[in-house]
């Protein structure tokens, strides 16, 4: 846990930070794999796939050890591949719906600690910018994403200003941060979601097993 910007000594306040180092870079590396194609129109590529990628299950690591999966160096890996049913289409949303995947798993890991996660206030920017990213993230999570006019760049910016204490308070730092917009849980696709998460649960169980237990 980590002080939060907003604690004060009349009202200390924790965060519990959970981190998934292969989110950007997996969006990235898929990006020139694909040609370099502008984020928006990959973003656009991923809406034509169905839920589920149509059985395509991405593991989103890669990146280093992963504290979700107790530190243990983990590598990415694609797996459910049908040359004549997939695409580029597929691949991207599989990337998309395996990072929610790997988001939801440390939101459980959270939960199971008595963390309690049902609203999750983003920046509309970077992951957060394509539907089916939105989408998945709240059917998966049975959260409220509540999307605002900002990024991490600015959210950096006005918590050091806090901090150097530029802002006479945190709500003056905040003033004028406009929410875009809210999505909400649908019950059709949670249940196709929750499915897909379940799959990727028991993907991730076998692919993170000890080498010793493989061997037996």
């Amino acid at each position: 846990s980590f002080v939060h910007v907003n604690s004060t000594r009349e009202q200390p306040k924790n965060g519990v930070l959970m981190c998934l180092n292969g989110t950007g870079i997996l969006n990235s590396w898929l990006r020139k794999v694909v040609g370099n194609l502008p984020y928006d129109q990959m973003n656009t590529l991923a809406a034509q796939a169905p839920v589920g990628a149509q059985g395509l299950l991405f593991l989103p690591f890669g990146n280093g050890a992963e504290r979700i999966l107790e530190n243990r160096p983990a590598a990415a890996s694609l797996h459910g591949v049908q040359f004549n049913v997939h695409g580029q289409a597929h691949l991207i949303r599989a990337a998309q719906e395996g990072i929610v995947y790997a988001l939801n798993y440390g939101m459980d890991i959270m939960r199971a600690s008595g963390v309690q996660v049902q609203t999750v206030r983003a920046g509309h920017a970077n992951m957060f910018l394509s539907p089916v990213f939105r989408e998945a993230f709240v059917n998966c999570g049975n959260v409220t994403l509540e999307l605002y006019d900002t990024d991490a760049a600015q959210g950096a910016a006005r918590g050091a200003g806090i901090g150097a204490g530029i802002y006479a308070s945190s709500k003056e730092a905040f003033n004028g941060l406009a929410r875009i917009s809210t999505v909400e849980p649908t019950p059709a696709l949670q249940a196709q979601y929750q499915e897909m998460y379940s799959d990727w649960q028991q993907l991730l169980a076998r692919e993170t097993r000890p080498a010793e237990l493989l061997l037996a």
